[in-house]
């Protein structure tokens, strides 16, 4: 009798398994990578590299997952997830305790690619996992779920890292993460299942591909849909605008324009992760009830008018607005990209659609900064945000003018168009 309370308490969970056991592995890779972020440009400055090379260390991060995302999708669909789940963390565990170990900037970017690899591993492995447990009634929530394990992870890994590196030196944080990555792969082995070929309860609306179109190579089939080339121009601007604009381009102009201090910028990006956080949950049932176009659309035109809103700045009030009105933005795109790139994926190249959606981001990752620094050079500040403000609406006019919803029909075939 006393236990029937616990039972009616925990039944949430017990029938969220899965999806709380991957949001707990998340936790902890992503504590991990956040551990070192205050702590590799001074590691990497300390083996006495130029400001240009210090960069690079976090270029070689990002160049892997770029390289590795759709090869990655596909060893997921012949040999299951829990490969990428499982060995993700135990290669990334080996990058981390390699880059604290360097001694010069060679074996620090080898060591780096490493990490990025066993990151693509994860999170490829982690993103397809989800789309396989659940339903288009409830996929946005359960990506939405898993993104805030990640937003925990980023924000708590910081303070840590930079504690530890206070008290036991630059290398230390770089162990300290291998050993969390270690132990996020040991709870992958024992507590995290198979998932590759289940049938969920709601699996007849997750078909594989037509018998007439299987004979087609795969990728070939996901670059010919307009649905996909559309979800993944969406995803290559959000990803563009996180590094090129928000990480670059906007403490910038903080400093230029308004003088703020490195803390002030800091207290900034603190307060819009926690309030990225209070909307991630908001924004995956908006996409689950509504449908994906219904939050994508709007969403990116926010965000882009937070970019306007940035290029015409000259006060703390219109800063701090534009970086709501900008994070917001982004915030509420959340989960309903992916949960759109899985809805259409045929059920047999799942993993490969899913590698080139992230590929299509990382590939804004990557050429975002460059780009839109150039361009900030060539003119100014302004004209930079707002030509990331267009690539925004741009991505949003041609999601609405040309992608299919994927969720309100969910009796229609998961196929690709």
């Amino acid at each position: 009798m006393l236990l029937r309370p616990i039972a009616r308490a925990t039944a949430p969970l017990r029938e969220h398994e899965r999806l709380l056991m991957i949001s707990i592995s998340t936790v902890l890779v992503m504590a991990g990578q956040g551990v070192i972020v205050p702590v590799l440009p001074l590691f990497a400055r300390e083996l006495g590299v130029s400001t240009s090379a210090v960069g690079l260390t976090l270029s070689a991060f990002g160049f892997a997952r770029l390289l590795l995302n759709v090869p990655l999708g596909l060893l997921s669909d012949r040999w299951g997830r829990r490969l990428l789940l499982v060995g993700g963390p135990l290669v990334t565990s080996i990058g981390m305790i390699g880059s604290g170990m360097a001694t010069d900037l060679a074996q620090l970017l080898a060591w780096r690619f490493i990490a990025g690899a066993g990151s693509a591993m994860y999170m490829t492995g982690a993103i397809i996992y989800l789309t396989d447990i659940s339903t288009r009634e409830n996929r946005a929530r359960f990506i939405g779920t898993n993104q805030g394990a990640l937003l925990v992870g980023v924000s708590i890994g910081p303070g840590i890292g930079g504690l530890i590196a206070e008290l036991f030196g630059l290398r230390a944080p770089f162990h300290i993460v291998g050993g969390l990555a270690l132990i996020a792969s040991v709870y992958a082995y024992f507590r995290i299942p198979e998932t590759r070929g289940t049938r969920e309860k709601c699996a007849a609306t997750e078909t594989a591909a037509p018998a007439g179109e299987r004979e087609r190579r795969p990728w070939l089939r996901m670059m010919r849909s307009r649905n996909f080339l559309a979800v993944s121009l969406v995803t290559l601007a959000i990803f563009f605008t996180r590094t090129a604009s928000w990480q670059t381009l906007v403490p910038l102009v903080g400093v230029s324009r308004l003088g703020m201090t490195p803390g002030g910028l800091g207290a900034m990006f603190t307060g819009i992760a926690l309030f990225n956080l209070v909307l991630v949950t908001p924004a995956a049932l908006a996409a689950d009830r509504f449908g994906r176009k219904a939050v994508i659309v709007p969403s990116l035109c926010i965000g882009g008018s937070g970019l306007l809103l940035f290029a015409v700045a000259q006060s703390y009030p219109t800063f701090i607005a534009a970086a709501l009105l900008m994070g917001g933005g982004l915030a509420l795109s959340g989960p309903a990209p992916a949960a759109f790139a899985a809805d259409i994926a045929p059920a047999d190249v799942r993993g490969l659609a899913m590698g080139l959606n992230r590929t299509a981001g990382d590939l804004g990752f990557v050429v975002g900064p460059p780009l839109l620094g150039l361009l900030a050079d060539a003119t100014s500040f302004g004209w930079g945000l707002a030509a990331n403000a267009t690539l925004l609406v741009v991505a949003s006019a041609t999601f609405a003018l040309t992608a299919r919803e994927s969720h309100s029909r969910p009796n229609a075939k998961a196929t690709a168009r």
